[in-house]
């Protein structure tokens, strides 16, 4: 099973989203049950499965969000800014992996994460310039650069890992 539910704000020019102070806990709420609750709630269905028959593989899909915090500055031009609740959501997701991967072990079930960078995809030359000068490669992933890590996590290639956040940024 993969775990990638999220609401990503994605900031455009003309777009606004609510700064931190001025985050609703509805919106909050919203967020967290969407990215977070419902990797939970899936994660809980399909174990059940997965005890029974001793062996599965659960994959939950993070963000280099979730190690790091996101570079405002990124947005800036654009009068906008990624909203907290995506970096607290995809931290939540490598702490459920860590969880899982220990609960879920006795019964052969591998939990696994990955953590990718941003994929470029249309955005704005000038948030394409910026976020290049902070990427060591100088680019950002192409749509195609994590099939094999995903691949590898869901076969027996990798069947001694568990509990890990495999970060590609």
């Amino acid at each position: 099973m993969v775990n990638n539910a999220a609401i990503d704000f994605k900031p455009k020019k003309g777009l606004k989203n609510s700064p931190f102070e001025k985050t609703t806990l509805e919106n909050w709420f919203y967020e967290i049950n969407v990215g977070l609750t419902g990797a939970f709630i899936c994660s809980k269905l399909i174990c059940k499965y997965m005890m029974k028959k001793k062996s599965g593989i659960i994959l939950n899909i993070s963000s280099d969000l979730s190690i790091i915090a996101p570079d405002q500055r990124l947005y800036s031009h654009l009068g906008s800014f990624k909203p907290i609740t995506y970096s607290v959501i995809k931290h939540g997701i490598v702490g459920l992996t860590k969880y899982l991967a220990s609960y879920l072990g006795k019964y052969k079930i591998r939990v696994n994460c990955i953590s990718p960078g941003g994929i470029e995809n249309n955005q704005e030359k000038i948030f394409l310039k910026k976020i290049k000068k902070l990427i060591p490669l100088g680019r950002m992933a192409k749509k195609n650069e994590y099939k094999e890590i995903i691949q590898f996590l869901c076969t027996d290639s990798s069947s001694y890992m568990t509990g890990q956040n495999i970060i590609m940024d």
